[in-house]
């Protein structure tokens, strides 16, 4: 189940037609699901469906078809930024190489975290994770709405310029 949600993932990204990332990118969040269900996180794993699947993806095609991108202007676009190619490979590199050298650290540095599979059990799987959103995590989950928020806003005052553009013509 992990090649299919990394290969998803991979086709999310190098996927030319943005629609085709976006039915990628369900797979992949469905993927994801079925891992959350196979380690016995059911209500994370509806979750992930329910939210992520369903809801964000229905704004991503949504904001999709605002952006109204056709065949000509996304082969225009790509001859507009030639200088960026080379940039981001090193970037992503060194993205990569960091993300590897803080994942072997946290691997083999593991200790016994503070909620055990037993103490899971006693409290309950949904209430846990309401519990530490509205109190531990409570501002990296408000930033992820801003930022998400922030995201389709731009989205559509992207498109509303499109749209005077067309209009004007």
């Amino acid at each position: 189940m992990s090649l299919i949600t990394i290969v998803c993932a991979l086709c999310v990204v190098f996927q030319k037609n943005p629609i085709y990332s976006a039915v990628f990118l369900i797979q992949t969040m469905v993927s994801l699901a079925v891992l959350y269900v196979l380690l016995h996180a059911e209500f994370v794993a509806a979750v992930q469906v329910m939210v992520y699947a369903g809801a964000i993806m229905v704004i991503f095609v949504f904001v999709i078809m605002l952006l109204n991108l056709n065949k000509d202007e996304v082969e225009s676009s790509r001859d507009k930024l030639p200088m960026q190619k080379k940039p981001a490979i090193m970037l992503g590199s060194v993205l990569i190489v960091m993300i590897g050298i803080i994942m072997t650290r946290t691997i083999f540095k593991v200790k016994a975290g503070e909620y055990s599979p037993e103490v899971v059990d006693q409290i309950g799987n949904t209430q846990l994770i309401g519990k530490m959103l509205f109190t531990k995590y409570v501002l990296p989950f408000e930033i992820a709405s801003i930022i998400l928020f922030a995201a389709i806003v731009g989205a559509i005052v992207l498109a509303k310029k499109q749209i005077i553009k067309d209009e004007d013509l």
